[in-house]
């Protein structure tokens, strides 16, 4: 069996588990805790471990052995175990940190028996000879996407495509001894492709001494995630590829906005997509540490971010369209931006790739200070390179998926030494040059003219060629209106607080928001 039948052997499953009240994303969570045990066991008995993380009663056979009522009961004391690190008699049991960060508050939504048996046979039935082989990792991964794929789970928000990732990485190149950071970690994709581009050009960290192997291991890769669920298969995915991380693991829980996201350390590397949408109801950051307030989560995102560089570090970061031209606020913390780092590229994303196909995002890659003088921290921007791979494109989904294709002349514009001189990009950047190239370059002092700091870049043209088959489906039409009201009815709302009716505008606003039946993200 391949990765690819076994994950759908494994999802398909999801359909029995309907009659329990189980969702897609339950069903997820649910899996991880059984997926877990058995995993251990396999590897245990293949002898890639070893000895048993887990405790006697905790392992395989004390489940796979059991049927009925007893199997369910039995089931819930073993979460119980693990989740507290004790047993019944209150005697500890287990004092692995990660297996305890995993099972915290562990508890199964299986209300049916014979649903959790047919679980457990279905994974005694997996070819786990053929799992190893081609990394439980990865099969993990594919359970992830196939979660994200699910667009009622919601579960999208967590998932950045994985051609993205693995394209950022390959601009980023992250270098074994620097320390990595995802402040947004979802389910660690961004930490795990680093550490894979690592391993990769390090052979596996043999070539690395003893220190340097263990700074990889347990000190190379730091996230933070704000929900418990998520970070949960977070931990689990990290385990699967081999990153144990510190005592809280690699992935932290807590809050980046809030105080715990003063105690990440500073970074050579930081790579994140963080969630999209205003917080509300008393919800937004609540750090003391930032310069400019707002309650623009990605703003605020941005803020910890090229704060949290090392002099010299570099960044990727995945952001909705509206960072990019944000009145306000968003200005000023755009121009601090391009003043303490270098914003030398901006990759405008696709619709489509995202939960959400309505929004439109862009990757900002920055270095903090300047290349010849890492230390500097004033007037770091000089040039911002653009490349559109938005316009005259796909709409991207299931019938048009996403792949590494779509992106290899990007990374060839990236990487090329002279960007002036190769693939045909055009430097001028007067409003009367017309230019086909989606790759073009803007001085500093022109998007501060031009622009007023906006970085909503744009110089192509829509083709009336453009197939209609490739034209947006209607609900993304509706989304992205959607998305450009809740723009405006912010900015509204700004407007009217610094008018003096602050409180006013906020209700009537998030009233509007709610009869327009738009969530916190869009």
């Amino acid at each position: 069996m391949t990765n690819n039948d076994i994950v759908q052997k494994l999802w398909n499953l999801c359909d029995v588990l309907r009659d329990d009240g189980i969702n897609y994303s339950d069903y997820v969570t649910e899996l991880v805790l059984l997926l877990f045990i058995k995993m251990e066991y396999e590897n245990t008995e293949a002898g890639l471990l070893n000895e048993h993380k887990l405790p006697e009663g905790c392992r395989w056979p004390d489940l796979s052995s059991k049927s009925g009522l007893n199997l369910l009961n039995d089931y819930r004391h073993i979460l119980l175990a693990l989740s507290t690190g004790k047993d019944a008699d209150g005697n500890t049991v287990v004092s692995d940190h990660l297996i305890l960060a995993i099972y915290a508050d562990a508890q199964t939504r299986l209300r049916e028996p014979r649903h959790l048996e047919q679980l457990i046979k279905s994974l005694d039935t997996i070819d786990w000879f053929s799992a190893r082989r081609d990394g439980l990792g990865d099969l993990y991964e594919g359970l992830l996407e196939k979660n994200a794929s699910e667009t009622k789970s919601g579960a999208g928000q967590y998932f950045t495509p994985r051609p993205l990732i693995d394209s950022i990485i390959r601009c980023i190149k992250p270098q074994a001894g620097e320390l990595i950071q995802d402040p947004a970690a979802g389910t660690a994709g961004f930490l795990i492709a680093a550490d894979a581009y690592i391993k990769s050009h390090n052979d596996d960290l043999y070539d690395l001494d003893a220190k340097a192997q263990s700074f990889q291991r347990n000190k190379a890769f730091v996230g933070m995630e704000l929900v418990p669920g998520t970070r949960r298969l977070a931990l689990m995915n990290c385990l699967l590829h081999g990153m144990e991380g510190d005592a809280e693991g690699v992935v932290h829980l807590g809050n980046t906005l809030g105080l715990p996201g003063t105690q990440l350390p500073k970074a050579d590397v930081i790579l994140t997509n963080p969630p999209f949408g205003t917080a509300k109801g008393g919800g937004g950051p609540t750090r003391d540490d930032f310069t400019y307030k707002t309650g623009n989560k990605q703003l605020a995102f941005l803020q910890h971010i090229y704060r949290s560089l090392k002099a010299g570090g570099r960044a990727a970061v995945v952001l909705p369209d509206n960072v990019l031209f944000e009145a306000g606020v968003g200005t000023d913390i755009r121009r601090d931006l391009m003043h303490k780092c270098n914003l030398h590229t901006i990759l405008r994303l696709p619709t489509g790739i995202f939960y959400a196909q309505g929004v439109k995002t862009n990757v900002l890659f920055f270095t903090k200070g300047t290349v010849e003088n890492p230390e500097q921290d004033e007037n770091c921007t000089e040039q911002v390179w653009v490349y559109d791979l938005r316009t005259n494109m796909p709409s991207f989904g299931k019938r048009t998926p996403f792949t590494d294709q779509y992106l290899k002349p990007f990374e060839d514009c990236f990487h090329a030494v002279e960007r002036n001189e190769q693939h045909g990009a055009i430097t001028s950047t007067d409003e009367g040059v017309q230019s086909e190239s989606r790759w073009r370059s803007f001085s500093r002092d022109w998007i501060k003219s031009q622009k007023a700091d906006s970085l909503d870049i744009a110089w192509l043209k829509d083709q009336d060629s453009v197939d209609a088959a490739s034209l947006p489906e209607p609900e993304v039409l509706a989304a992205e209106a959607m998305s450009e009201l809740t723009e405006a009815l912010r900015e509204l709302n700004a407007l009217m607080q610094a008018l003096g009716a602050g409180d006013q505008a906020q209700v009537q606003t998030d009233l509007l928001v709610e009869v327009l039946g738009l969530g916190e993200r869009v």
